[in-house]
């Protein structure tokens, strides 16, 4: 009985061993499994992601035939036909291909920028590029009512950038999907010819571009001879002090010009002829104001009004107008735009906005759409204190950023930022020093890659605040290409001198400096910018058609 119930104890030992021993191999192969399923995913995603930059280092992007700063638009569409959409932006030409899942933006007929959203793209998470290549040379973001994205910018070589767009994580998704990718080239590397031309230029002048002053007086002084050949300024902005009569404002003009022949780029000339009450201009009859227009909601009527002021800009020797308007006028107590906008609604603003700067432009004359983020919630005047708005970037994108956003996708070249306080997106530096708004919010999230410029930083809302040394340097670190500084040379020599010092030190980088005078060279011979001589100006026929675009 005994030797039995050991014959049966001895079973059950065996079978709980082998028990056991099944039970660990099959954990082990379990997690054999785990793992060669982690490694089979793993190693395909880091190789898509491997190639991906291997491409981008050579201008190319997966699943499109084309080569950034190579193939031509005109190779594109035989290639792959018509685009389903087209955009003109500031910065160049998009063009989407649906069924390619894929966008090209070319310019001047050369494809630089190749963007894909393809379905093999869109399988790699965010872990997936942190493996491979690590941390980003530059993040940006990008939001707007539909979408919070970041943008992961790799420098893959001296030519080229790979940028990986893709949500931002958050608690419930830490290891977003990638929404597209894009490989660029930087503008400035698409022309050697202007590289070369910033090579040959000093700090000095470099930083003199990027300077828009205002002068003294009716007639050519000493003081704007120094501006012109020795501080070697960008611009010159004229106030009604500087042109009462006509004639007398052309030879002032002449003479200006006569100053910049020696000089290497020719100058902007721009005054602020909005029409209405805003207007510089000596011997002309007024035009409708912005509100009259608006009222009438005929954007054939802004297109030929917006063509009329940059005739009478042309007539005067100009070549920039500050014009026009796009803020929303949504505070009735707003004391510095009101009638100067179209109206109360974003659309108008933004359809009537758009056909005057076209207008303006269609007459060669370069544009100037202000007043970014938008000043028509204001109460009180940035010429006398700072305006306050207690707004944050979902308020500002359900009207004010409207007109801007629609102006930049129709070739706004210039954009002109106000001096708000917006303490919800910037507690410490208004718009005109943020950048948050500046290179957050305009150049990233809006794409706009035109010519950025302040405000008059010598009205109270800024000196009131600010010393305008401190105050420009913060206002080009913010990412304004151009410093405006309307009165008083000693204020134009402190902010050159800041700049130059600010560089010297490092806190600002030369390369931040090359991009602004790029943008401000590029915007100049796009224009063909000369220093041609008035004659005369035909102040009755100018006057003539003023009274038929009134209607009298």
């Amino acid at each position: 009985m005994i030797k039995k119930v050991g014959i049966i104890f001895l079973l059950f030992i065996i079978i709980a061993i082998v028990m056991m021993v099944t039970e660990d191999k099959n954990e082990y192969k379990e997690s054999i499994d785990t793992e060669t399923t982690k490694e089979d995913k793993l190693p395909e995603a880091e190789s898509l992601v491997s190639l991906v930059f291997e491409l981008a280092e050579k201008g190319q992007i997966k699943d499109a035939p084309f080569v950034v700063g190579e193939t031509t638009i005109q190779e594109v569409h035989e290639l792959w036909g018509k685009p389903d959409k087209k955009s003109e932006l500031s910065t160049a030409t998009y063009e989407d291909f649906l069924t390619k899942n894929a966008t090209i933006g070319h310019l001047s007929d050369m494809v630089i920028d190749v963007r894909s959203s393809s379905p093999s793209i869109q399988q790699i998470h965010l872990k997936d590029i942190e493996i491979v290549k690590g941390e980003a040379d530059a993040m940006r973001s990008y939001q707007d009512a539909d979408v919070d994205q970041m943008i992961l910018v790799y420098e893959v070589s001296s030519v080229y950038q790979l940028k990986w767009v893709l949500p931002k994580p958050t608690d419930l998704e830490p290891n977003p999907v990638v929404d597209h990718i894009s490989v660029t080239m930087e503008v400035q590397e698409a022309n050697q010819e202007e590289n070369t031309t910033l090579d040959n230029m000093s700090l000095e002048e470099k930083i003199g571009q990027m300077i828009f002053a205002g002068v003294k007086g009716t007639s050519f002084s000493e003081e704007t001879k120094q501006l012109i050949s020795t501080d070697k300024i960008g611009g010159i902005i004229f106030y009604k002090n500087n042109i009462k009569n006509v004639n007398e404002t052309i030879t002032l003009l002449n003479t200006i010009k006569e100053e910049s022949k020696n000089e290497k780029f020719p100058l902007f000339l721009g005054v602020d002829q909005e029409g209405g009450r805003i207007s510089r201009l000596p011997g002309l009859n007024q035009l409708p104001t912005n509100q009259e227009i608006g009222e009438k909601n005929n954007a054939t009527l802004s297109y030929n009004i917006g063509s009329h002021l940059g005739e009478e800009m042309k007539a005067y020797g100009f070549n920039l107008d500050f014009a026009p308007v796009l803020d929303v006028n949504s505070n009735p107590k707003n004391p510095v735009i009101g009638d100067r906008s179209f109206g109360t609604k974003a659309d108008i603003v933004s359809e009537l906005g758009i056909q005057t700067m076209k207008g303006i432009q269609s007459q060669h004359v370069i544009s100037v759409v202000k007043h970014f983020p938008g000043h028509g919630d204001t109460s009180v005047d940035s010429h006398l204190e700072l305006p306050i708005i207690q707004k944050n970037l979902a308020d500002l994108q359900k009207l004010e950023l409207i007109p801007f956003k629609d102006a930049i996708e129709d070739g706004a070249d210039v954009i002109m930022i106000a001096h708000i306080l917006l303490p919800k997106i910037d507690p410490n530096f208004p718009s005109s020093m943020s950048h948050k708004i500046i290179s957050d919010i305009l150049r990233g999230q809006l794409q706009f890659d035109g010519v950025v410029m302040t405000d008059d930083m010598t009205m109270k809302a800024i000196l009131g605040n600010y010393d305008i040394a401190k105050a420009s340097v913060e206002a080009v670190k913010a990412g304004n290409d151009i410093v405006l500084i309307a009165h008083d040379y000693a204020n134009v020599k402190k902010a050159i001198d800041a700049i130059v010092d600010a560089v010297n030190s490092g806190e600002i980088s030369e390369k931040r400096v090359n991009e602004s005078v790029y943008r401000i060279l590029s915007l100049k011979e796009k224009y063909k910018l000369t220093n041609e001589k008035v004659k005369e100006a035909n102040i009755l026929k100018l006057n003539e058609e003023i009274e038929k675009l009134s209607g009298k």
